[in-house]
């Protein structure tokens, strides 16, 4: 995984914007690294597995930037679309973008249904069930894509609970990624990667 220190002008920008949005709570403000930015960053465990040499990557309930931001910093060969429907949520990762310099990063005020391209790979890191979330990812995805949940511990139930919309898209879960985050108390979680 990527060291901390890269990502330190990344972590001062959000902080400032992050007082005047509140793109996550101040409690968390002092876990930006472990809990949002390394949580985005464990999809390099499935670029390991399933290199890809550049893509369209749409990110769904972006909201604060996690995992768009953290993607497009690491993966500048990723044309990364940061989508949300919050348009203060959307100037803020705009700004945050901008003053990065990030050329690859595409913020985008829409609701994902309403948006007409398809995407090599998607993502949604804490934006809802699996279900509800494959429903609006699997028909924007092109076939031979890739769909990436970040989910927590309950993935198993989840996965059973959108076994028909997946059937439906003619997708499948074909790997969860467990990894841990660098905190005291133990958090295990996973990512699901669906194929289309």
């Amino acid at each position: 995984m990527e060291n901390k220190e890269n990502y330190t002008q990344y972590m001062k920008i959000f902080l400032e914007e992050n007082s005047k949005v509140n793109l996550i709570s101040k409690n968390d403000e002092k876990f930006l690294w472990e809990k949002h930015i390394f949580d985005s960053l464990a999809i390099s465990k499935f670029f390991e597995k399933y290199p890809v040499k550049s893509a369209k990557l749409l990110d769904i309930g972006t909201g604060g930037g996690f995992p768009a931001i953290p993607i497009a910093i690491k993966y500048p060969q990723i044309e990364v679309t940061a989508a949300d429907s919050i348009a203060k949520k959307i100037r803020a990762v705009t700004e945050i973008g901008t003053k990065l310099n990030l050329k690859n990063l595409h913020p985008i005020c829409i609701r994902v249904e309403n948006l007409q391209e398809k995407f090599d790979i998607i993502t949604s890191r804490a934006v809802s069930s699996l279900k509800t979330i494959s429903e609006y990812a699997l028909p924007k995805l092109n076939h031979g894509g890739y769909f990436i949940a970040y989910k927590s511990r309950k993935a198993p139930e989840e996965i059973e609970e959108a076994k028909p919309i997946l059937k439906k898209y003619g997708a499948k879960v074909i790997d969860i990624i467990e990894y841990d985050l660098p905190l005291e108390e133990n958090i295990t979680r996973n990512l699901i990667v669906i194929k289309r």
